[in-house]
């Protein structure tokens, strides 16, 4: 019994001390904070050609009459 108990805070310890977990949490870290500005940036682009396309189609509108 001690022995297995003592494998099993061996093959703990080992796990606390792996840096391997460190990396996939860093690019999954940067991947969502580019995906957040991304985002960002779509939604205030959209909202600039909404409005780009808005004055052109009044323009051509009051053109036209």
């Amino acid at each position: 019994m001690n022995k297995a108990l003592f494998s099993l805070l061996v093959m703990i310890r080992n796990l606390a001390k792996r840096e391997t977990g460190q990396d996939l949490v860093e690019y999954a870290l940067v991947v969502a904070l580019i995906a957040f500005g991304a985002v960002a940036g779509m939604k205030k682009l959209a909202t600039g050609i909404s409005t780009a396309f808005s004055n052109v189609s009044t323009q051509l509108g009051s053109d036209i009459t």
